[in-house]
């Protein structure tokens, strides 16, 4: 979000992904390797499912706000539910009926905080076809209704979408029949308090409302997506699979160093990216005037200052992003982030190795630490 205009309403030629509300096959885009991942997948699909039930008997809108909801949680990586398996398997879980439904809430809050998001950013498209906001606007102007007011729908829509799946976070937790039940809970409580926090600085730095320090920055991306993308998961599988508490601790933390190190990569892409491997416009975070390390780095040399009127401005040009980017690039910060990602993932490295953790789970987030650094997606 920015001050520099007001929120986006809907484009042209958006209305003819309207249909996206069409449920799709069974998470086919996430591609389970292991019987543990198909079982997350099976039971995301049964929450949904009894959800688009009940829902049904209310009525047609409140039965298509869930099928919506559903289809925004398909596709994706299906990172947060792999952390919860690979810390749960590696430590000695074996209940994997139960480990699969804590994967699965976790995937259901990522969910939720990407339908959050996107009603904070004002975005309408998400993985390259309409969001949840965007279909509901687009049903909207099909229907007759004037952009700015179909807009607004959309908006609602997605705002109470993510509200129901923080809810249904909660009730999957509660399905655990295990003595870690209360201690699950706490995980997911600290996860979403702290993205909030995370969420709610990003975006009065962008706003200017807030100051926005490197060390600023730093703090709000360790708690925006560091906390519920990677060390909460973690340390929920740890917890569940009866983990010594240093375990579960030093997982918190290994998991903070990936959350950042993934971030660093994501900035970077944000700016530079393929958009046809990203799934999104790589010039959404220069309109939005989204306050990174990039561009903390950027804005300390004089290459910035011919540019900086540009940027955070709704109406960007592509020319005038070029020249974003050509000025981030002189001002040595896209250097300055490649080295702190290669900084951070030294570090990482050391902090799994030091944790004297199975081998298997040492490998698994050498792996991970590894394409949080080097990703094109």
């Amino acid at each position: 979000m920015n001050a520099h205009a007001p929120a986006r309403t809907l484009e042209p030629g958006l209305a003819a992904g309207a249909a996206a509300d069409r449920v799709a096959p069974a998470l086919a885009a996430a591609a389970p390797q292991t019987p543990a991942e198909r079982l997350v997948d099976a039971v995301i699909e049964d929450y949904f499912a009894n959800r688009i039930a009940r829902a049904d008997a209310i009525g047609d809108q409140a039965g298509l706000l869930w099928r919506r909801a559903a289809d925004s949680a398909r596709g994706g990586k299906r990172l947060r539910p792999r952390l919860v398996l690979l810390a749960y398997e590696a430590l000695g879980g074996h209940d994997r009926a139960a480990a699969a439904v804590v994967a699965a809430a976790f995937e259901v809050l990522h969910s939720a905080l990407l339908l959050h998001d996107d009603v904070l950013d004002g975005d309408l498209v998400r993985r390259g076809r309409p969001n949840l906001a965007g279909a509901f606007a687009a049903s909207a102007v099909e229907s007759g209704t004037e952009p700015v007011t179909a807009t607004a729908w959309g908006a609602a829509s997605g705002l109470l979408a993510g509200d129901l799946l923080l809810s249904g976070v909660h009730a999957l937790i509660s399905r655990i029949d295990d003595p870690a039940r209360a201690r699950l809970t706490e995980i997911v409580d600290d996860a979403v308090f702290l993205t909030a926090a995370g969420e709610h600085a990003d975006v009065g730095f962008a706003l200017g409302v807030m100051p926005a320090e490197s060390g600023d920055i730093r703090r709000m991306m360790e708690h925006k997506t560091a906390t519920y993308s990677f060390a909460a998961p973690l340390r929920a599988g740890a917890v569940l699979a009866k983990a010594p508490p240093a375990t579960a601790d030093a997982l918190w933390r290994i998991g903070t160093g990936l959350g950042l190190l993934y971030q660093l990569r994501d900035d970077m892409l944000g700016v530079f990216g393929i958009e046809e491997l990203t799934g999104k416009s790589a010039m959404g975070d220069l309109r939005e005037g989204k306050r990174t390390l990039l561009i903390a780095f950027a804005e300390r040399e004089d290459a910035w200052r011919d540019v900086a009127h540009l940027f955070g401005l709704r109406s960007l040009a592509a020319d005038d992003a070029e020249r974003l980017r050509a000025a981030i690039i002189d001002s040595g910060a896209v250097a300055a982030v490649e080295a702190l990602i290669a900084e951070q993932l030294a570090q990482v490295g050391q902090d799994i190795d030091d944790a004297g953790l199975p081998d298997l789970l040492r490998s698994g987030l050498r792996s991970i630490a590894g394409m949080c650094a080097e990703r094109d997606a």
